[in-house]
């Protein structure tokens, strides 16, 4: 559907110029953030640091909730949205695969290199100058826009903002995810699981095995099972096919001279359009039964980590897929702003990895969308980085999209659904609090 014209096309060329303005005040202050090491539950220097930039920049309030994520707002009117940008990093692996120091923010040919660059604080400082420039510009308008550093991301993506819309009740429309686009507006991406099967067995002694029963030989034909359960999987034509793999394996024994009594792999689950949790422990059952051992325990796990604020937030490992088709006001709105600036027609895709979008949208049902600067592909790897232009045009993005979100929608129309055909397939478990998984604490491996 149309949107609605705007009472005083924003000039979104002229924003541009304003964001150019800062391009060094941009490369000085994500060099800032790189060099500050941020794994998550260990954020908090990164968003001292942002803390000190919005209170620089003049933001109307800058605020820490309880979980750790800094938000600094910008505006007092009364239609509220968000940019996110979680500013937690995964690590860096082995030091021998990088060519530079990870947390120098090296400069070269335009492009900052370095940890966290890409995925993902270059949408933090370009978030933050957003907010500036509409000060600088005097671009009012009823509107109070959020710009979120979140925390804890990269270990259990969404749950920094389901503390922010289920505790914190904000009231916020719509958001922004800064997530790495190449500068496109993203609709959506997969979702995802992390499922636990075990098998269980006797021990006895090594010497003689027959005496026992071996739990990684049940779990034998399960792990095959799971492999041809791949292939089975449904697609979709925007968010592409559902997938599972088996990313970890392990198994328990009184001691290397004994038969193993339990048996446990850890599942990948990626879940495309129209694939619920639900369904998704239901086909691993399945293929537990095929494989012989109906009585493998199949659970969803659950992460307990506490955050930097040593905050305890219990959330199950599920993860919900979420889609927007393109002719949702939310998404025509963001083209609309697409076009103000860079005078073309907006291009429109997809992550392959998981977001904050998870809770966002999947779970919470607040409408969002991804624009981000830098490219998916350099995420978690030793080539980490943001092109300069990259954050003077986000910068700019933003600050179009604010007075462009005012002017052309309506409250009532920033829903899940919008007046659109938008996305039956992602309200899949909107809105619902999800259910608890076994209390047992999980490990906080990186996911995504």
């Amino acid at each position: 559907m149309p949107v609605t014209a705007p009472t005083s096309r924003v000039d979104g060329k002229a924003i541009l110029a304003q964001a150019e303005k800062y391009r060094d005040d941009m490369v000085k202050f994500l060099r800032d953030l790189i060099r500050l090491p941020s794994e998550s539950t260990q954020e908090e220097k990164v968003v001292l640091r942002i803390k000190q930039e919005m209170e620089k920049l003049g933001f109307d309030e800058v605020h820490i909730d309880k979980f750790g994520n800094i938000r600094g707002r910008v505006g007092n009117g009364s239609r509220k949205f968000a940019i996110d940008a979680h500013i937690d990093t995964v690590g860096v692996g082995d030091p021998d695969t990088w060519k530079w120091d990870p947390f120098e923010g090296k400069v070269e040919n335009g492009i900052i290199y370095g940890r966290g660059a890409c995925d993902q604080t270059g949408g933090m400082v370009s978030a933050v100058y957003a907010g500036r420039i509409l000060k600088d510009l005097g671009i009012g308008g009823d509107y109070s826009v959020y710009m979120v550093g979140s925390v804890m991301e990269e270990d259990c993506d969404g749950q920094c903002w389901l503390y922010i819309l289920r505790e914190e009740n904000p009231g916020i429309e719509c958001v922004i995810i800064t997530e790495p686009t190449n500068l496109q507006i993203y609709r959506g991406h997969r979702g995802r699981m992390e499922i636990e099967v075990t098998t269980k067995g006797l021990s006895c002694h090594g010497s003689a095995p027959e005496r026992g029963v071996n739990a990684v030989y049940k779990m034998a034909p399960i792990v095959k099972q799971i492999e041809a359960l791949n292939g089975k999987l449904r697609k979709h034509n925007f968010l592409g096919k559902g997938t599972v793999t088996i990313s970890d394996i392990r198994a328990t024994s009184p001691s290397l001279c004994a038969v193993a009594d339990s048996c446990t792999i850890h599942l990948d689950r990626r879940l495309t359009a129209g694939e619920t949790k639900e369904i998704a422990v239901a086909e691993v059952k399945a293929a537990a039964k095929r494989a012989g051992s109906p009585e493998a325990q199949v659970r969803i796990l659950e992460y307990r980590r506490p955050t930097w604020r040593n905050l305890v937030y219990p959330m199950e490992k599920y993860y919900p897929t979420w889609v927007f088709e393109e002719n949702h006001p939310l998404i025509q709105c963001a083209s609309e702003a697409y076009k103000r600036v860079f005078a073309k027609k907006a291009p429109v895709g997809k992550w392959t990895f998981s977001t904050n979008g998870v809770s966002i949208a999947g779970l919470c049902g607040v409408p969002c969308f991804g624009f981000g600067p830098a490219e998916e592909s350099t995420a978690h790897s030793p080539m980490d980085q943001c092109p300069i232009d990259h954050l003077v045009k986000a910068a700019a993005f933003y600050a179009t999209f604010v007075p462009t979100y005012v002017q052309t929608t309506r409250r009532d129309e920033i829903t899940m659904s919008g007046k659109s055909s938008a996305s039956a397939e992602s309200r899949s478990g909107n809105g619902r609090r999800p259910a608890r998984a076994s209390r047992k604490p999980s490990k906080g491996k990186k996911g995504r």
